[in-house]
């Protein structure tokens, strides 16, 4: 259990570290955004690529930071019963919804994006807009990347539940330092 443990312990800090360098785009999506509307309205001057940038953006955030999200347990959920249960009762829901939908959903995420991704960087897909952003095959990447951490992160959830049902831990997921 102390392998599994460290394991556990080596995917929440990539997670964590992943998931707090993405977060800073969610300040350039402003900032640029600012500089979006003054350039139009200020002085009748658009850029499409910086206009892409912000989608870009705002894809990175939502894909690459859901296993972070997750790490801190602070995905939207009806805590209805949840909430009440206790640290053991909690393990076991932790269990059950991780291995019945988070990973096969990750799963089934990856394998029917195959083609898509690997289409895209074929092609080296690029914006529709001649002066676009020509680095669309990156973000169709970032489906696997957040399949992949969400998957980990669940495997991690799986070994932290699994030792608070032994005894070893404690503590349960939501006690964690909470995000950023």
């Amino acid at each position: 259990m102390t392998f599994l443990l460290g394991l556990a312990r080596v995917i929440d800090a990539f997670n964590d570290r992943l998931g707090r360098a993405i977060s800073w785009f969610t300040l350039v999506m402003v900032v640029v955004t600012v500089v979006i509307v003054v350039l139009r309205y200020g002085f009748n001057i658009g850029f499409i690529w910086m206009q892409e940038s912000v989608r870009f953006m705002h894809s990175f955030v939502f894909l690459l930071c859901a296993a972070y999200t997750l790490l801190h347990n602070e995905h939207v959920r009806v805590d209805v019963f949840y909430l009440k249960m206790g640290e053991r009762a909690k393990a076991w829901v932790d269990i059950f919804g991780t291995i019945a939908f988070l990973i096969p959903v990750s799963a089934v995420i990856i394998y029917f994006s195959l083609d898509y991704v690997l289409n895209s960087w074929q092609q080296l897909e690029g914006s529709l807009e001649e002066r676009g952003l020509h680095f669309v095959y990156i973000l169709k990447t970032c489906i696997w990347i957040f399949a992949g951490t969400m998957i980990l992160q669940g495997i991690s959830l799986i070994i932290h539940s699994v030792a608070t049902l032994r005894g070893i831990e404690h503590k349960p997921p939501e006690e964690h330092e909470h995000a950023l």
